[in-house]
């Protein structure tokens, strides 16, 4: 049983990365195997429309034909048996890191007939974790939501299943007097980081945990 968490947030060791870890601790709780893979490790770049993978009798028909640090992460996706991805909101968006392998890895499956097929040749439960700097009131005014029902269904349409984790108001600096930053209130950022992130992490623990058991159910 193996489960792979993709982080596409360009730090290692704060909020999302944080998260994706309790994630992968709540599989290894419950026997998984655990990968996690650093987009921002890698050098790479998003679909080139070359259609190889579209391509009657290609090589490449149904699996991504560039060859590049992403090349084996796709192939290490084929044969796991869950995905949990993560990403901090730049901008309304995933980070373009993301975007990129997002692009790579549900385009080759797609088949441009009528029935828009799909060529993963299994389900796996998948998870995304967000996180953001805005509190849950400006992510429900600014459209967020939106957003991710649009992932959890390409994610579902691809692979069978999705849930989602929304952490908002994240505590983005180590010392907020370092910055300019007067449009938070350090303070209260700290007080919501030390009562509302342990709950945040204990719920990706609990995503990892309910990954592992439906697997080995299965």
């Amino acid at each position: 049983m193996k489960v792979i968490a993709i982080n596409g947030s360009p730090r290692k060791n704060w909020n999302t990365a944080t998260l994706l870890e309790h994630a992968l601790r709540g599989a290894e709780s419950r026997g998984a195997e655990t990968e996690f893979i650093h987009l921002y490790d890698l050098n790479y770049k998003g679909c080139i429309s070359c259609f190889a993978c579209k391509r009657i009798g290609g090589q490449s028909y149904g699996v991504c034909a560039m060859e590049d640090e992403l090349t084996p992460v796709l192939k290490k996706i084929e044969e796991a048996d869950a995905l949990i991805l993560g990403s901090p909101i730049y901008f309304g968006d995933v980070t373009g890191e993301m975007r990129s392998f997002l692009e790579r890895l549900f385009f080759q499956y797609l088949v441009y007939d009528k029935d828009h097929s799909v060529l993963f040749q299994k389900k796996i439960p998948t998870a995304f974790i967000y996180t953001m700097n805005v509190n849950e009131q400006q992510m429900e005014m600014m459209g967020y939501e939106a957003i991710f029902n649009k992932m959890d269904m390409l994610l579902t349409r691809f692979f069978g299943s999705s849930e989602s984790l929304y952490v908002t108001d994240t505590y983005q600096f180590d010392d907020y007097s370092k910055y300019v930053s007067t449009a938070f209130n350090p303070e209260e950022k700290a007080r919501r980081r030390k009562k509302e992130f342990p709950k945040d992490c204990s719920k990706a623990f609990d995503i990892g945990v309910r990954f592992a058991q439906k697997v080995s159910e299965n």
